[in-house]
This record gives C-alpha cells, sequence and structure tokens, in this order.
C-alpha cells in the first residue's frame, strides 16, 4: 500500500514539474514579436489545460493557481481577471447546486425511483431502461451531471445487493456503465443540466453577440437526445447482456417501499410546485427576457423563505465551492485571452488558409468540427476548459468561413459533452468509476460504439433537422 501511495505521489509530482516547465517554456521561448499580455496568457492557459487534463491537484485547486498565476503576472487589469466571477452563469451554477440541495431534502427522487422500478423492475432490461430513462427526467429539476450519478451509485449499488448478481457481473456492468453513459447524455438537451452548455452559451454571446435561450437549445438538440437515448442504451446493453433477466425478489421490495414512503409531504409538494414555476420560467424566456440565472436564484429564495420554503437556509449554503472556482476561473481566463490578444494570436496559428477553405464547405464543416471536439476532449478531459478553448478558435474560424458560428458552437458544445471513452472525461464517468465496480477497461469497448454514434447522430441533426427548421440556412 506505501508503495502505491509513494509512486501516485512521484507521480503527481513529475506531472507538476513537466508543466511548470512547459509553462516556462512557452512564456520564454515564444517569438520576441509576442507582446507580454498575450505571452504570459498563453503560457498560464497551456499550463492550467495540462494540470486539468492529468489532474496531479485537484482541479478547484488549479482554478485558484490561475488566478494566482493571472494576479501575479499581471498580463490584463485586475477587473478581467475577476471579471469571470461576475457572468451570470457563476450565479446560474450557484443556484442550480442549492436548488439539488433542496430536491434531496426531500423524498421526491426517492419516491420517483422507486415508483419506477416498481413499474418496470420485473426484468434486467426494464431496470436498465427505467434508471436511462430516470436519468433524463433529472436533468430538469437537478442542473449537475455529477449531483445525479452521485444520487444514482447508491441506488445501483443496492439494487446489485438486492438481486444476488455478483459485483463482477455482466448486469452490474450494465448498470454502472449505463448510468454514466445515461448521466452525459442527459445533459445534452437542458441547458442548464451541463456547465458545458452554460459556457457555450456564454462564449457565444461574448463572441458573436449571438443569443440562445433555454427553449432554442432545447429545440436545437431534443433529437440529438432523443436519438443518443435509444441508441446508446442498445449499445451498452449489447455489450454487457444480463445474466440474469428476471429479478421478482427486487420488483417486490421496490412495490414494498413505493407504498412505505406513503403520499406527497408537504414539503414534496412544495418542491415541485417551485421546480415546476422554475422550468416554466425558463421556457418563456423569450416572452420575458429574464436570463435562467433569474429563475434559478428565485427557485432557491422560494425554497428558503418561510411559508413557501421547506429547508434552513445554512442547508442550502453546502454547495461545492470547488466548482465555482473552476467555471469563474475557466471564464476569466476567456476572458484575458480576448482581453490580452491570446485570442487572436491563437486564431492566427489554428486557422491556416487551406483549413479555411475545407471549412468553408457546409457539409464537411459539421463532420469535421464534431471529430475535432471529441479529440480535442481526450486530450483536454475538462468540459469548461475544452469548451472556453475551443469554441472562441471555432466561432471566429466559422465567421470567416461565412458559417453560421452559432451551428458550430451547439454541435462542438454537445459533442464535447458526450465523453464515452474515458473515465477522467466525464463527472458521471468518475463517479461510477469511483465505485470501484467497473474498471477503464469496462468503458472501452461499448465508448468506442459510443463515441461514432454520437458523432453520426450529431451530423445527421445537424444536415436533416437543423436545416428543416431553419437553424443551419
Amino acid at each position: 500500500m506505501s508503495d502505491g501511495r509513494t509512486h501516485y505521489q512521484i507521480s503527481r509530482w513529475l506531472i507538476l514539474l513537466s508543466a511548470t516547465f512547459l509553462f516556462l517554456a512557452v512564456l520564454f521561448l515564444l517569438p520576441e514579436g509576442i507582446g507580454w499580455p498575450a505571452r504570459s496568457t498563453i503560457a498560464i492557459m497551456v499550463y492550467a489545460l495540462v494540470l486539468w487534463a492529468f489532474a496531479p491537484i485537484p482541479i478547484g485547486l488549479t482554478a485558484l493557481f490561475v488566478l494566482v498565476l493571472l494576479l501575479l503576472l499581471r498580463p490584463v487589469d485586475i477587473e478581467i481577471i475577476f471579471s469571470g466571477f461576475a457572468s451570470p452563469a457563476i450565479f446560474l451554477i450557484i443556484g442550480g447546486m442549492m436548488m439539488a440541495i433542496g430536491v434531496n431534502h426531500t423524498l421526491l427522487i426517492r419516491r420517483m425511483t422507486y415508483s419506477l422500478l416498481a413499474v418496470m423492475g420485473k426484468s434486467a432490461k426494464g431496470i436498465y431502461i427505467g434508471f436511462i430513462i430516470l436519468m433524463q427526467v433529472q436533468a430538469f429539476f437537478i442542473l449537475a451531471t455529477a449531483v445525479r450519478a452521485t444520487l444514482m451509485m447508491p441506488i445501483v449499488s443496492n439494487i446489485i445487493e438486492e438481486t444476488g448478481v455478483g459485483k463482477n457481473s455482466n448486469f452490474s456492468r450494465l448498470l454502472y456503465i449505463g448510468s454514466a453513459f445515461g448521466g452525459n447524455i442527459s445533459g445534452v438537451a437542458v441547458l442548464t443540466a451541463a456547465i458545458g452548455n452554460i459556457l457555450a452559451v456564454e462564449i457565444l454571446r461574448l463572441y458573436a453577440d449571438v443569443s440562445i435561450s433555454y427553449l432554442q437549445w432545447f429545440i436545437y438538440t431534443a433529437p440529438i437526445w432523443i436519438l443518443l437515448v435509444i441508441v446508446i442504451m442498445y449499445i451498452v446493453w449489447k455489450c454487457y447482456p444480463p445474466e440474469v433477466e428476471t429479478f421478482e425478489k427486487l420488483h417486490k421490495e421496490m412495490k414494498r417501499k413505493n407504498r412505505a414512503i406513503g403520499k406527497f409531504t408537504l414539503d414534496e409538494k412544495k418542491c415541485l410546485a417551485i421546480l415546476l414555476f422554475t422550468i416554466l420560467l425558463w421556457l418563456t424566456e423569450s416572452l420575458h427576457g429574464y436570463h435562467p440565472t433569474f429563475a434559478a436564484l428565485c427557485a432557491v429564495v422560494l425554497m428558503a423563505l418561510p411559508g413557501t420554503g421547506f429547508i434552513e437556509w445554512r442547508k442550502l449554503l453546502d454547495v461545492n465551492f470547488g466548482m465555482i472556482l473552476l467555471l469563474g476561473a475557466t471564464l476569466s481566463l476567456g476572458y484575458s485571452l480576448i482581453e490580452s490578444g491570446a485570442i487572436d494570436l491563437l486564431e492566427t496559428l489554428l486557422s491556416p488558409e487551406g483549413f479555411i477553405e475545407v471549412f468553408g464547405n457546409p457539409w464537411l464543416a459539421i463532420p469535421i468540427v464534431v471529430i475535432l471536439s471529441q479529440i480535442y476532449h481526450l486530450g483536454v478531459t475538462n468540459v469548461s476548459t475544452a469548451v472556453i478553448t475551443i469554441l472562441p478558435v471555432l466561432i471566429s474560424v466559422s465567421s470567416q468561413a461565412g458559417l453560421d458560428p452559432a451551428v458550430m458552437s451547439v454541435a462542438s458544445a454537445v459533442s464535447l459533452l458526450l465523453g464515452f471513452l474515458l473515465v477522467v472525461e466525464t463527472m458521471p464517468n468518475v463517479v461510477a468509476h469511483s465505485t470501484g465496480r467497473v474498471t477503464q477497461k469496462d468503458f472501452l469497448w461499448p465508448g468506442i460504439w459510443a463515441t461514432f454514434a454520437s458523432i453520426a447522430i450529431i451530423t445527421l441533426v445537424a444536415y436533416t433537422y437543423w436545416r428543416w427548421i431553419g437553424f443551419w440556412p
């Protein structure tokens, strides 16, 4: 055990030293014609990419490190360095996390689980389909993929124990890998259900002056979401067909628990009413013009106020501060890249004339963007970092090639959200792997097929549905 820990510590230090060496190399070896603001900001971005990709230290600590380096090297004014934390996206995430705490305080999620399994829990296929559907429904109420996946893991473990199948069985892999992939897919169509979506909309507004509402995002991505749910469910099922088909004992247990949970409590009714009100505000954004952040913060206020509330205010404050630091720092880094002129330099380096000509063909542009985003995400495994660094370049290239930057941005953002191959690509993968019941090898075979399927589905929807609705003229 001590040898393993020592090896882990050495690996962490080697990664840190390598990242520091690369940082210094970029800082001092770039051509002299590149000014200090652009030079230092690019060096910080490269440093952050390596640390976020290999995670020798927690990602929240890396985010704080980015801010320290920006303050130390001063490539831009201090107002720009901290501007990411003033973005509406930050408060939307804070509101979403607080809403999730409020929902978890009630019996709603447990009630949904027991009800679904009481109906569909008689067979392995029913349990599997039920779980995937449950994760999709949760996306409308719980605005973080990590939280949704974390909620599902104890339930999956309990089902494995109740059914009596082995922990290394195909049925066990089916549920854990299915929950991970289902969690990834669940963020596709709901704007507020994934940080990558929120960042993509923010970057599109910042770089291209284009706004996408909650309802518009849903309209553009719903077919991708539905097709992915069907196809990915089929792929994982084929890769891990369960050894046992029927589970009468589990079905009876879920029925018993569903009866035992009783009628809806007052707290559940209040929570459900607040959630429905919030979703209504999100769906009607184009009518009233209020940012999705307004609805999320309203929901938090209603959850904590006397009368309408059902949870103590202090309990709502137990949010993941590391995630807030991560989002704020990535946004601040993005703003610093713009202000320092680094983005203009990167666009010049990454936008050769030949590539612009190829990109000018819309029939080639979509698959190129989707495949490029998938490959990029394998290296830059943190979704927020991937979105904040690749989208500005794609927006610029799209504009130069005469393509709609919104189309390319949505295609790229959805692709970056769908990490199936590596454990570290998405939080649902990490959460499923952290149980110790599945390995990186278990992700590989279904991940390969799921990656190819997602590329094909996004491209197909772009070629057909997006043209039909006028999103891609």
